[in-house]
């Protein structure tokens, strides 16, 4: 760990000579203070609370190239066959952490679909409004993040605006840059009343080792509605770790859907603020993984208004050696009367060598509030097994029947029937399914 610490010290000097004009600029020193946090801090061991049970060492050993070449190679023909073919969309795609202008459609008309490094350049006094606003420097990898800020996602919708098309969002990383350790850095603004449909992705086109480290401030203001989608479908050797902070205003919903179906190693530490009344949240989470994958899914949600919902439903499927990790947090503050919180996080193993860890979380200051969590891990059910074979189903698709049923309630979840199939396509690879009907 010590070793990629001292890599990122001497990077951040370079860095910084990079910069030129914007090293006056108010980023530019939330950059140095998220930096002194870092160095102060250094990466989290299994000491730490919301580390026990996730060991960092195998993925920070090697040693990761933190600036590229900008040579992007990526040929449309190659890179679309990870777009949605069938559904229109913007897209803002990178390569190699770069911003790949001719695999990208974005827009400046009615709303801003673009890039971070566009939003500093062009927008700095939206940058000074909300980039920093909800990230928290305590923790090191976010921390880390901001210190590296250069380049992401950039999303402003003004109020009364409605997307008209979903927005893809793709990060890919070539053979070129490998060992990688990219850094996007993504903002998304929804004004009063606007909707928007976002699809996050990270796809690296080699086995060698990725690893990613992202962060996002999302703004939903007053009655804007936002369907979040991120599908983590990465080979054996990529690491992602996504911290997503939202914050939501009066009336404002939030239907955000993560669906984690690969990596070596997955991290997603989404926080949400309900911060005025009548807001809301939907959290839905697919896991299925195994070999030694390990899924860790650390959740906050935090009621600090009165007369808002939150809605928490994370299933995971576990074959192999893999390694699985909910930890729910749901906070409720004093004045957040009539709050209404649902949290339960249910598991299936299949081996007796993967691992489950769960721990849902209340932490409830009012007393007028309606909440309640749970956690199941349990095997396969015998009895639906044999109620399956009885009626002449082979032993492997009444096991993919099964299977199906379980994650169908959150694959369902999913509004796009191109993106909805895709994942289910993703899925029944997983687990050996080959059914000539859909289900």
């Amino acid at each position: 760990m010590e070793a990629f610490k001292e890599t990122l010290l001497s990077s951040f000097i370079v860095f910084e000579n990079q910069l030129n004009g914007q090293k006056k600029s108010e980023l530019h020193k939330l950059r140095q203070k998220a930096f002194e946090a870092f160095e102060k801090y250094g990466f989290p061991t299994r000491k730490d609370e919301d580390w026990k049970y996730t060991n960092l060492k195998p993925i920070i050993k090697h040693d990761y190239k933190i600036f590229h070449p900008k040579e992007q190679k990526l040929q449309l023909d190659e890179a679309r066959k990870y777009f949605l073919s069938e559904t229109d969309t913007y897209r803002i795609v990178f390569v190699d952490g770069y911003y790949a202008s001719w695999l990208s459609l974005t827009t400046h008309h009615q709303y801003d679909i673009c890039t971070f490094s566009a939003l500093i350049n062009r927008y700095p006094e939206i940058a000074d409004e909300y980039v920093g606003k909800l990230i928290n420097h305590g923790d090191s990898f976010t921390a880390l993040n901001t210190a590296f800020a250069r380049e992401g996602a950039y999303i402003f919708v003004p109020d009364n605006k409605i997307v008209d098309k979903p927005i893809e969002i793709l990060h890919f990383t070539t053979p070129h840059a490998l060992p990688a350790f990219q850094q996007p850095r993504s903002l998304l603004v929804l004004g009063k009343n606007s909707r928007a449909t976002v699809i996050e992705r990270h796809i690296s086109l080699s086995a060698n080792p990725v690893f990613t480290n992202s962060a996002t401030e999302v703004f939903l203001h007053t009655g804007a509605i936002l369907d979040h989608y991120k599908i983590q479908t990465d080979h054996y050797e990529a690491s992602l770790i996504d911290n997503t902070v939202y914050q939501l205003q009066g009336y404002s919903v939030l239907n955000l859907t993560t669906a984690s179906l690969g990596g070596k190693f997955v991290r997603n530490n989404p926080i949400v603020k309900l911060i005025e009344p009548m807001a809301e949240a939907h959290l839905w989470g697919l896991t299925k993984i195994d070999s030694s994958e390990l899924a860790d899914h650390h959740t906050s949600i935090e009621h600090i208004a009165p007369h808002c919902q939150s809605n928490e439903l994370y299933k995971g499927i576990f074959g192999g050696r893999s390694t699985g990790i909910f930890n729910g947090k749901v906070y409720v503050a004093p004045h957040a009367q009539k709050t209404n919180a649902f949290q339960q996080n249910n598991n299936i193993v299949l081996s007796d060598k993967a691992t489950v860890n769960t721990k849902p979380q209340l932490e409830i200051f009012a007393n007028d509030v309606k909440c309640s969590h749970g956690c199941t891990v349990g095997q396969m059910d015998e009895n639906a097994m044999f109620y399956l074979r009885q009626r002449g189903i082979a032993a492997d698709k009444a096991r993919a029947l099964l299977l199906l049923a379980f994650a169908g309630e959150i694959v369902d979840k999913i509004q796009l029937p191109e993106l909805r199939q895709y994942v289910k396509r993703i899925f029944n690879q997983k687990n050996h399914i080959d059914f000539d009907f859909d289900l």
